[in-house]
């Protein structure tokens, strides 16, 4: 058993239980290559069929690739695809490109604020049609109790002092200070009535190891990921007005790979081009403490 093989092994059995000790849970579906991946997982867990439905925070910033790229995916694999979105911020304009707002309380209300109503069920959700390709409202407005993120914890600071199975607060915030200890895999499933649960299937992965599990399994991903002839690509996703590609002049992911093997992006954080980062003091704490991803 290799290192990848390992990784997945370990993956699957978080996926499996966190179905198996939580209620009511969703998996973030941010649509970038890591959550991707942790979609992929959950469908070999499950033996090709997701049990759980899929949850993404539409800002209605989003490049627009990266949302054909979801609803397309979401049909051929016979996903419950669901979003959620802020629609008072964006109707009254309380947003960084309206101007109205600076960066962090921009990503605050678009993400923050529509993740945590969105978990609850006192905002509305929307489903994808399967058939239409059109999204309705959503009937089912019973509250996540946990929900499947895939941050690792070498893409960021504030990310590294997640645990597997990391508890919040009724309002989804997060006491970094208190976290149960994971030790020789074992895990807390355990939690008092009310608390929310984060769960981390890839925290150990490196984004190396997200790459080389693509290849390895030919997964399918958003061709933002590669350069198009500009000599420019994206390494990490957000909203566009806030989000920039990075110099690269890799075209497909054996490209990618060879990139980061030969360091050339050894002392670039992951999330470089992401600039909400750099105006939270460089990290994503302030936020993730708020209940960002």
């Amino acid at each position: 058993m290799n290192h990848l093989d390992k990784l997945e092994a370990q993956s699957v059995y978080i996926l499996r239980e966190a179905y198996r000790e939580f209620k009511n849970i969703c998996m973030l579906w941010s649509i970038g290559k890591d959550s991707t991946v942790l979609l992929w997982l959950a469908r070999k867990a499950f033996f090709g069929h997701v049990p759980i439905p899929l949850v993404h925070i539409d800002t209605h910033y989003k490049i627009p690739e990266m949302i054909r790229y979801r609803d397309e995916l979401a049909r051929q694999w016979h996903l419950t695809m669901i979003y959620g979105e802020n629609k008072e911020a964006l109707d009254t304009g309380r947003t960084f490109p309206d101007g109205k707002t600076d960066r962090i309380s921009c990503c605050q209300a678009l993400k923050t604020e529509a993740l945590k109503n969105t978990l609850s069920g006192e905002w509305p959700r929307y489903i994808l049609d399967l058939e239409t390709g059109k999204y309705r409202p959503d009937l089912n407005r019973e509250k996540y109790t946990g929900v499947i993120v895939g941050v690792r914890a070498d893409e960021e600071g504030s990310r590294s002092k997640e645990r597997y199975f990391s508890p919040r607060d009724k309002e989804n915030d997060w006491d970094v200070g208190d976290q149960p200890p994971e030790f020789w895999n074992q895990f807390k499933t355990d939690f008092a009535p009310g608390t929310h649960i984060r769960i981390h299937p890839l925290l150990d992965w490196t984004e190396l190891n997200v790459w080389e599990y693509i290849e390895q399994e030919k997964i399918p991903v958003t061709s933002l990921y590669f350069d198009q002839g500009q000599g420019k690509r994206y390494r990490s996703l957000g909203c566009y007005p806030c989000t920039l590609p990075v110099e690269s002049p890799a075209r497909n992911v054996e490209e990618i790979i060879e990139e980061l093997r030969s360091g050339k992006f050894a002392n670039i954080a992951e999330r470089s081009g992401r600039a909400q980062d750099k105006d939270d003091g460089g990290g994503l704490e302030t936020l993730r403490r708020g209940g960002y991803m």
